[in-house]
């Protein structure tokens, strides 16, 4: 029936397609017991559809790439995306060596896999990235390619062994940030990417259509690594993406990812490993994040483009992933205002001095938005710097970060989770009078060497079940 609707009406959107086939599934989803959320979990994950490719190969080789590391492999890659797509689909190959490149554009049923021994150098040259419909921190606009980009496509995917190397560092494009640890400290002038970033704001709160929207030179944004856009059925798996400029895996607007087994090394200014944004049926698995910035930061938009798109983030499980430097080890916001629901997270390692919090949920005023049925289990975490859960409605960067959109967070559950240096506090939750954070629940949690049990401000309904704090089993709060 779905594809009869499709072949007949040629005009409908993508996101009209993925709505329609995700009906059955989220009536499924929906219909499952309260009681036991993690139904919910085996469910999503049974109905996340697989990539399926030709057999037939593409060389990027044979398409005119040289692997020099200095040869510029635009065209080559271009060519072979293209040709693979015409003729049905398959694998564009790239096989051991260094090829350098500008932005990739991948196109449905083609899966770029990277050889054992292959690795993918991208251009410090902004020409060599067009001007396209992305995002930047939850806003969307006309900027800089993201250095591997798929927009409206279905059944695509990037895979194999080899390394995605992005080339950022302190002479690049981590000066954009403006930050002090990324450039002018060491005597390189440092660009204002904060104040063009106010500036993309401001004409997302003026509704300034996204077409009108346009960055790119002398306006210092950097790209996201890898973007699939208004995708669905998509798969990254196996390889190891390091020095990106900005976000790295960045699903937007996309249903029915699968990332699996992929690690992530890169330590630049938000060098976030893997944000979900407006996005729906995501499953991350076997992966490694050791960033400059949050490991997993689940997203849905800042302000008034967040509320103007309003697509929430949901359905979204992280399986199985170790989590080393970070702010966070998963994480929910800042950029929140269409709201989450449906986060699984369960069997992960979070383990680093410079790893801050474990569980971070974070969002003010201006952002608003509902987060919750938020869901972690069996988490085996070493050092955490602050706290092993903070949830705040107050959180504060870039200036005043007050408005009028106040947010609910609730039905936020921990469960079998051993912390062995806890930081500053076991939790560290704040919320508003008129909004308190709802909800949380703590069951068999042991934490060790944290500084006090909890802060907390505005907080109702919170229950510690069989959770022991520097050994001292925690009394129930009357609520």
């Amino acid at each position: 029936m779905i594809a009869n609707k499709i072949i007949t009406f040629k005009s409908i959107s993508i996101l009209s397609v993925i709505a329609l086939m995700g009906l059955s599934c989220a009536k499924q989803i929906t219909a499952v017991s309260e009681s036991d959320p993690w139904k919910k979990k085996e469910l999503i994950i049974k109905n996340i559809p697989q990539t399926h490719f030709s057999d037939k190969i593409y060389n990027i080789v044979e398409f005119g790439a040289v692997a020099d590391g200095k040869t510029l492999n635009t065209v080559a890659f271009e060519k072979a995306v293209k040709a693979c797509s015409q003729n049905g689909g398959g694998q564009v190959l790239v096989p051991d060596g260094k090829f350098l490149t500008g932005a990739i554009h991948l196109e449905s049923n083609v899966n770029l896999h990277l050889a054992d021994h292959a690795e993918i150098l991208f251009s410090l040259n902004t020409k060599d990235y067009p001007i396209v419909h992305t995002s930047f921190e939850g806003t969307e606009l006309m900027n800089y390619s993201p250095l591997i980009y798929a927009k409206n496509k279905t059944n695509v995917a990037i895979t194999g062994k080899g390394i995605l190397n992005g080339q950022a560092d302190h002479t690049n494009w981590w000066i954009w940030s403006g930050g002090k640890d990324y450039g002018w400290k060491k005597g390189i002038p440092s660009q204002n990417d904060p104040q063009n970033r106010e500036v993309l704001v401001d004409m997302a709160e003026k509704n300034i259509s996204v077409s009108e929207r346009i960055f790119g030179d002398g306006r210092y944004l950097r790209p996201n690594f890898i973007e699939f856009f208004e995708c669905n059925t998509v798969l990254v798996k196996d390889i190891t993406v390091i020095n990106s400029p900005f976000w790295i895996l960045h699903p937007l607007k996309s249903n029915n990812i699968i990332i699996d087994g992929v690690t992530v090394n890169s330590h630049g200014p938000n060098n976030d490993g893997c944000d979900p944004e407006y996005s729906q049926n995501i499953l991350i698995k076997n992966c490694i994040f050791n960033t400059g910035d949050d490991c997993i930061a689940i997203k849905a938009g800042r302000d008034a483009d967040g509320r103007r798109v309003a697509i929430p983030s949901k359905n979204i499980i992280v399986q199985n992933c170790k989590m080393i430097d970070g702010h966070g080890g998963v994480v929910i916001g800042s950029e929140i205002s269409a709201g989450v629901n449906n986060v699984f997270v369960e069997d992960c390692i979070m383990d680093s001095p410079n790893l801050d919090r474990a569980i971070r949920i974070k969002t003010n005023s201006r952002r608003g938005g509902i987060i919750e049925d938020v869901y972690v289990r069996n988490l085996e975490v070493g050092t955490v710097k602050e706290c092993v859960l903070r949830i705040t409605m107050f959180y504060n960067v870039y200036g005043s970060q007050t408005g009028n959109f106040i947010p609910i967070v609730r039905n936020i559950s921990l469960e079998n989770v051993k912390v062995k240096n806890g930081g500053k506090y076991s939790v560290w939750a704040d919320g508003y009078e008129q909004s308190p954070t709802e909800n949380i629940t703590l069951k068999n949690v042991v934490v060790q060497k944290v500084d006090s049990i909890y802060s907390l401000k505005n907080v109702k309904n919170i229950n510690f079940i069989n959770t022991y704090v520097n050994e001292k089993k925690v009394e129930a709060i009357k609520n």
